[in-house]
């Protein structure tokens, strides 16, 4: 059973950059479509980020186009996401996710499969 660790998390004020990490133990990444959600206090898990298995294909969610990017190296199983001009409403855990399903990476929640622990992002203002 593969699990999903995610790291590189923390406090920093607005305007900042963060980088996010996610790695694979017990198993390798390249299994997965990668996809990051987060989740602020008292509001639902949203989709942030995905990228498929060669790395090629990337969506983003509107509230984070052009000032994230996800990448990700299969050879050091690991997936990131580079968060800058963060702002106070990008506070939230963030997790990384896994999805196994042949086609492209999706949006939806319930796509994915394998979760990992989150990470606190706190930004200030």
């Amino acid at each position: 059973q593969v699990e999903l660790h995610e790291s590189g998390g923390g406090l920093v004020q607005a305007g900042d950059s963060l980088r996010l990490s996610c790695s694979a133990i017990g198993g390798s990444l390249d299994i997965y479509h990668l996809g990051w959600f987060r989740q602020a206090p008292g509001k639902g898990r949203e989709f942030v980020s995905a990228v498929s298995r060669s790395g090629l294909y990337t969506l983003y969610g509107d509230s984070v186009k052009g000032r994230f990017t996800i990448s990700r190296d299969n050879a050091k199983n690991t997936v990131w996401l580079q968060m800058n001009s963060l702002k106070p409403e990008d506070t939230a855990v963030y997790y990384c996710a896994g999805d196994m399903a042949p086609e492209t990476p999706r949006m939806t929640l319930t796509s994915y499969q394998t979760w990992g622990q989150g990470t606190q992002v706190t930004v200030s203002s």
